[in-house]
């Protein structure tokens, strides 16, 4: 019985969060919310529409409109979005206006599981598991290098590095809701880690909350 089993996987960019989050949605049967996929839509839209990601009241205003059940556009995959997600997650007026979305779908019947920054410190904090998901720098730009280049992207494995570092210092230093393991968050580094040893090692801390609760 999966009732009120919220899961909360939080992490920087490229540690693996994304994967562990859907295979704890198929192992759980529970339906899973990439919440960085609002803010890469939010910057798309944005863009798309010749509005500056820094221009926060016009941001947000984008951020009122957007679909959450869209977001399967290719375009909010690429590093330009990436970049984007996070210039433009730094304004109050884009968190808040996307807050109450993330909000409904982890209190949807059954539970859920949600993946982003602040999904364990401030979009659930009552989740009974919570998961803060890293690895080192270098791997994860390494990672997310090799996801840019299979889909046909041309850049350097330094430039993703710096794009890397840049988007952690932006994400843990911003002013309003900031990237940060909740104090009850199990950290879980996938360095040295295959994608089925971290889906294995998610699973076992999820079990362990479960039987903490029970």
């Amino acid at each position: 019985m999966n009732a009120d089993l919220v899961i909360a996987v939080d992490g920087p960019a490229a540690s693996g969060k994304g994967t562990v989050a859907a295979r704890l949605g198929r192992a759980y049967g529970l339906p899973v919310l990439d919440t960085g996929l609002l803010y890469r839509a939010v910057g798309v839209a944005a863009s798309r529409a010749g509005i500056d990601p820094d221009d926060s009241e016009a941001v947000a205003r984008v951020a009122g409109a957007i679909d959450l059940m869209a977001l399967d556009d290719p375009a909010f995959r690429t590093r330009e979005a990436g970049e984007l997600a996070s210039r433009v997650a730094i304004h109050p007026g884009v968190r808040a206006a996307l807050n109450a979305a993330q909000v409904g779908f982890a209190r949807r019947p059954g539970g859920a599981v949600l993946d982003g920054r602040d999904i364990g410190t401030v979009i659930a904090p009552w989740a009974p598991a919570k998961i803060f998901v890293t690895a080192r720098p270098e791997v994860r730009a390494e990672r997310r290098w090799r996801q840019l280049t299979a889909q046909g992207e041309s850049v350097s494995l330094a430039d993703v590095l710096g794009d890397i570092r840049q988007r952690d210092a932006r994400d843990g230093g911003r002013a309003d809701a900031p990237m940060a393991r909740a104090p009850d968050a199990v950290l879980l580094d996938t360095s040295e880690m295959t994608i089925d040893h971290a889906a294995d090692a998610a699973r076992r801390i999820v079990e362990a909350a479960r039987a903490g609760r029970a």
